[in-house]
């Protein structure tokens, strides 16, 4: 099974590099008052899917969290009501 994941990964690797090296040709991305970098696509592309990335995780991260907050609270309520006893109605 490892050298399957090692196989899919080189695969996409070699894929993404090809596709890098077809889109190595230069955009001018331009700014405010008449400033442009001159910089590689793929640069670009590379930037654009980090910075999705960076949003993605810290989004998630803030699920998760919020998801250990509250079991930690259920935890404690859970430990609470075993240390009281059974409930006797």
């Amino acid at each position: 099974m490892r050298f399957l994941i090692w196989l899919l990964r080189a695969i996409v690797f070699v894929l993404l590099f090809g596709l890098a090296l077809d889109n190595s040709g230069p955009v001018y991305l331009r700014a405010y008052f008449e400033s442009f970098w001159r910089v590689p696509l793929s640069l670009v592309m590379l930037v654009c899917f980090a910075a999705g990335a960076a949003i993605g995780v810290s989004a998630a991260f803030a699920t998760l969290v919020r998801q250990r907050r509250e079991l930690g609270q259920l935890r404690r309520e859970l430990a609470k009501a075993a240390a009281t006893g059974p409930d006797t109605r």
